[in-house]
């Protein structure tokens, strides 16, 4: 029986690859539980661009909104292809979803497994402890310094005409100037803070004190967008008298990030400074190859590895699938969550489990960590103590 639609989009380059140990997981789930999965592949990105002259199909977008209970997608990026205004071919994928999808959120897990070195100077050594590095970065996902390029991307996908920003004038800046508007709106905010405060009050706290705590971090000593955010971030606390508060300048806390991780629990920024800071932390958690990450709204959500098409490794079956294994795993618990399937967020806890153990043995890992593994070995691995732990259940 398959009672869950979801999309697959592979994209391009290596998110290909990955694509298929994603689809890997969800089989293995299928085939040890009550739960079924209809998974709908659509090509799209910029080598699909190159081909075709499309994006992705006609539909495509239509069928993301309407059909699909969740979308995974591979990566996208491939060399040369651009539209005929400069965006990168494969942008409205990502970018119109993101926007025409009203996937607010962005949420990025920032953990480090037993077992996972840290490649530093050429070099894999173990810098920051397991257990000390644990925490959920939410960055607002559709306002901010983007706001253009999504708004255009997710025109794009609709149909519609695309937006263009005004032109303007700045005083004492003459010749050539060229600027992004970075709109950052209360209700924006509201929803995103709101999402951090719930996500906190689903974990065991920081790793250093175990206290639930979420971290607003902006830089509302410069901008107003910034001094808006923190306010309604102040506010929107007040309805969570349980959880402990902390505030934070975003070129401060980039140190902080990497000197004292255990202190943070969930953290709340804004869209750029969010993308940022959560590209420093894969580096905690042992760089791109584990990164994770879930684009969630109210109604919708795409799951997708950080990592990129990494064309220079595409076709080598060489790159770490666990990024695109864990987005599953985010996929299943926010499903459970969201439908009120408590076993689907159990099945999303053992995928995490499963991940655990196999990077804990240390046999098998891709180059990115140190070993010589490929990327459909690492796959198999995890489908396969996933499934003997499925068959416990």
């Amino acid at each position: 029986m398959s009672d869950h639609r979801i999309a697959i989009l592979p994209g391009d380059g290596t998110g290909r690859e990955v694509a298929v140990e994603a689809s890997r997981i969800l089989d293995t789930v299928q085939a040890h539980t009550n739960h079924g999965f209809e998974q709908v592949t659509i090509p799209c990105g910029g080598q699909h661009y190159k081909e075709t002259g499309e994006e992705w199909a006609e539909g495509s977008f239509e069928f993301c909104r309407d059909e699909a209970d969740a979308i995974y997608l591979g990566a996208i990026g491939y060399p040369g292809a651009r539209l005929p205004n400069g965006d990168l071919a494969g942008g409205s994928v990502i970018l119109g979803m993101r926007s025409g999808l009203d996937l607010y959120a962005n949420v990025r897990p920032i953990k480090l497994y037993e077992g996972v070195p840290h490649k530093v100077h050429g070099r894999f050594t173990q810098i920051w402890e397991p257990g000390m590095v644990d925490m959920t970065i939410l960055r607002e996902n559709t306002e901010g310094l983007y706001h253009s390029l999504l708004r255009r991307s997710a025109d794009r996908a609709l149909g519609r005409e695309e937006y263009i920003p005004p032109e303007m004038t700045f005083p004492g800046l003459e010749g050539e100037v060229a600027y992004d508007p970075r709109p950052i709106s209360a209700n924006g905010t509201e929803r995103l803070v709101r999402m951090g405060f719930d996500i906190a009050q689903n974990r065991k706290g920081a790793p250093a004190d175990g206290i639930s705590r979420v971290s607003c971090i902006d830089k509302s000593n410069v901008t107003r967008g910034c001094q808006l955010f923190r306010k309604v971030f102040d506010n929107v606390a007040t309805s969570y008298p349980g959880i402990e508060t902390d505030h934070g300048y975003i070129d401060a806390f980039m140190q902080w990030l990497t000197r004292t991780p255990e202190y943070y629990d969930v953290v709340v920024s804004s869209n750029m400074f969010g993308d940022i800071a959560t590209d420093l932390g894969a580096v905690l958690q042992g760089g791109m190859g584990m990164a994770a990450s879930g684009n969630i709204g109210d109604k919708h959500a795409f799951f997708e590895p950080v990592h990129g098409s990494a064309p220079k490794h595409a076709g080598q079956n060489k790159v770490n699938p666990i990024a695109s294994i864990n987005s599953i795993q985010m996929m299943l618990d926010w499903l459970g969550r969201k439908n009120e399937q408590e076993e689907l967020v159990q099945i999303a806890k053992l995928i995490d489990d499963s991940v655990a153990d196999h990077l804990r043995d240390g046999k098998s890992l891709t180059y990115d960590l140190g070993g010589s593994a490929s990327c459909s070995e690492v796959g198999i691995s995890i489908s396969n103590i996933l499934a003997s732990k499925l068959s416990e259940l």
